[in-house]
This record gives C-alpha cells, structure tokens and sequence, in this order.
C-alpha cells in the first residue's frame, strides 16, 4: 500500500489538475508586497526563512455580510462547512418545516402512490394553502408538491395524516427521522411548520436535512421546478402551482429547496446549488433579505471549492499471479473528478492498493486493484487498476501426457 500527500513520484505518471480561479487583483498585491519585505522580515523574526512566511490570508475580509441571523454553506457531497454564523443556534424554522415532510411522504408514496381523500380534519389548519377542501382526492405524490410549491399547511397535514394516521404519530416519525440524520438540535411539534414552544432547528440541521432530502430524486425534481401542475382525481381538475422559491429563477444555478415565514422565526430559506459538478446547500434563519443572502452565500461557497482531476491512465507496474508469473496491471483511461475545498486541496492523499498475490485465472481488462484519493478519511474519487493481460494455469496433464513428456524430456 502507498499512501501520502499528492506529489510527483516514481510510483505515479498520473496527472492532477484543477480548475484554476483567477486570482482577485488585492490579492496580487498582497503577494508582491510579501514578496519584497520578506527577506527584511526573515531577519527581523530571527531569521526565519522567506520561503515559510505565510501567505496573508484575503478570504476573511471577502466573507459575506449577511441579513440573516443565523447561517451556513455546506458542500453537499462531504458536508464540509464553508461558511456560517450562528450555525448552531436553535431557532424557529417556520415552513422550511416541509422539507422532513415531504421527504417522508414521498418516501411513502414511492412504494405505491396512493390516493388520499381529504377530510375535514386534514384542513382544519392556519397559514398558506394549496387550497383542498375535504372530499377532494389526489395522490400522495401531489401532496407532496402541494406542500413544496404552494407552501400548503393543508398538504401538511392531509399527508401527515393520510401517512402516519394522525398528526401526532407523524411527528413521530419526524422526530425519529431528524435523530437518525444526526440532526441533534431539532425538534419538530408540526408538519406544516407553525410556531411551536417545541418546534425548532439549526441553520446547520437545516442544511444537513436539506442534503438528505436532496438525495431523493421525486424531492429533487418537485423542489426543483418553477412551476408544476397538479392534477385532482375529484372533482377532475388540473391545477398549476408556482414554486414560492425565487431563487429558482434568480438564480442560475439554484436547484431548489424551500421557503418559509412565520412572524416568529422571520423569512427563512433553504436552497441548493450546483456549479461544475459542485453541489452547496445554503440555510438562512430569520434574514429579512433572504434572496440577496443566498445569492452571496452560494457565490462564496462555489469560490471556496475546486475540482481536481485524477487520471492515472499512465500507471503501470507488476503483479504476480500465484502459480503462473507476473503480469501488467494498468490504470484506468478514464479520468476521475472532485471537488474539495481549495484551502484542503494539498491535504488530499493517494492510496495504491494492490494484493501482493493475485489467483488466476485472471482475466484481460479485469479489475484486480484501484487508486483511491482521500481527504480527512474519506474517499473522493477512485481509479481502478486493471489487468492487461490474462493469467490462467495451466490445464493439469493425464497420466499418459504426463508419461509422454516425461521420455519425450529424456531423449
């Protein structure tokens, strides 16, 4: 096994590259400034050598001034945290509410999508509405983009109702779901999102349900669209929703999730973002200027991150195969991406791992090992290892093949 910091070395041709951001013009100057004073620095410090001054650091004074009380960025696929303030302060999350709502009624409904008929009690609640009234019947999937589009309460709770039997054993469910996410600052009284002494979260929880629930391709899809119609199986109707997130079409990359209100929690808003194969999710809490938030906080996060290039379709070595030889083993042609935060980039490392034995048979184009590139323990791209040829063992003679060669060995 081989494992260190990326460097050019005799066991690896591959190359790693990035996608270079150009460098903002006070930074240049920073580092021209550096560039002439060190050497005066060096020997006022005792000497140090230029070569070990720290770069200054110009990201601190470009962090984003926000409305929001409480926020945070997160890189989706690790969770690294980007940026946040107030990120752990518990506070009301109004309709943001029915992303754990909608999560788990879709999740329901991929089993079989059953009709609901509203009743009475399924309405009987304050707020934002997709407009149901009670012997309505529509699916539960169109509950779903009811609560995430129009932002219903009703939806809410006809789901809550339709998918755990009453309101109170669906937030149950909530509740079970939010611990099993680790989402340890949560704690959900409503489906609809309604101020509750018990009902609260994180900007962090927020983000990290967020990232759950966009993992869910039927979420993704109905949080992601500007509009979606919805069609009602009685009275037969079609009636089209226009998502209450802005962002959607604000801003470019936007790929949902949510909004919220409540007076108590303020606006609040949960977006998601994708940009050269980086995905953020961004949460502001109680930001009277939320859209504009988002926009910095998404423009941040992308300038943090950058992706990195694995290509080991130069590496070449030999293994043995147990009984037969050695053969040659190649890297994969195709070239490997991620994206890692730029100030964690030199710390990613490269992992070969290859048995010291193989066993045939062994075939041509077979996997028998990969290159696996880690950061903080984790694995961020992998390049498999292949055979370049085939390795079998030798078929075992008869008795009189074996004779035969034998005198024919003797003459």
């Amino acid at each position: 096994m081989e494992c260190g910091p990326l460097r050019a070395d005799s066991s690896f041709s591959g190359v790693i590259s990035m996608k270079k951001r150009p460098v903002p013009q006070r930074a240049r100057k920073i580092r021209c400034l550096q560039r002439v004073l060190a050497p005066l620095l060096a020997v006022i410090a005792g000497a140090v050598p230029a070569f070990f001054m720290p770069v200054p650091s110009v990201s601190a004074a470009e962090l984003p001034q926000v409305s929001a009380q409480s926020a945070v960025v997160l890189h989706m696929d690790s969770g690294e945290i980007l940026y946040e303030k107030n990120a752990r302060e518990q506070r009301a999350v109004a309709s943001t509410t029915k992303i754990m709502t909608a999560l788990l009624t879709l999740e329901a409904a991929a089993l079989e999508n059953p009709e609901v008929e509203i009743t009475q009690e399924m309405v009987l609640v304050e707020g934002s509405s997709m407009g149901l009234r009670a012997g309505d019947r529509l699916t539960l999937r169109d509950l779903a983009a009811g609560m995430l589009l129009a932002s219903g309460n009703d939806a809410a709770n006809a789901a809550a109702i339709a998918v755990g039997g009453s309101v109170e054993k669906f937030v149950a469910r909530m509740n079970q779901r939010a611990g099993e996410l680790g989402l340890s600052d949560t704690h959900f009284e409503t489906p609809s999102g309604l101020d509750g002494e018990t009902h609260y979260s994180t900007a962090l929880d927020m983000a990290k349900l967020g990232i759950a629930a966009m993992s869910n391709p039927d979420f993704a899809e109905i949080a992601g669209s500007q509009s979606m119609q919805v069609r009602f199986l009685s009275p037969e109707k079609t009636v089209t929703y226009q998502n209450h997130n802005k962002l959607l079409s604000r801003y470019e990359s936007c790929t949902g999730v949510k909004t919220g209100f409540t007076k108590k929690a303020g606006r609040c808003l949960v977006s998601a973002a994708e940009r050269d194969g980086v995905r953020l999710v961004a949460v502001t809490l109680h930001a009277p200027d939320d859209w504009n938030d988002h926009e910095k906080l998404l423009d941040y996060g992308f300038s943090q991150m950058t992706t990195l290039t694995f290509d080991d379709s130069g590496y070449a070595c030999q293994a043995p195969v147990a009984g037969v030889g050695e053969i040659d083993v190649i890297g994969g042609t195709e070239p490997q991406t991620a994206a890692v935060p730029v100030a964690q980039q030199g710390a990613v490392q490269r992992i070969v791992e290859l048995p010291r034995f193989l066993y045939a048979p062994v075939r041509k184009g077979e996997q028998v090992g990969r290159v696996r590139y880690c950061l903080d323990g984790k694995t961020v791209a992998e390049v498999p290892l292949l055979a370049a040829e085939g390795a079998f063992l030798p078929e075992k003679q008869s008795w009189w093949e074996s004779l035969l060669a034998f005198f024919s060995g003797s003459g």
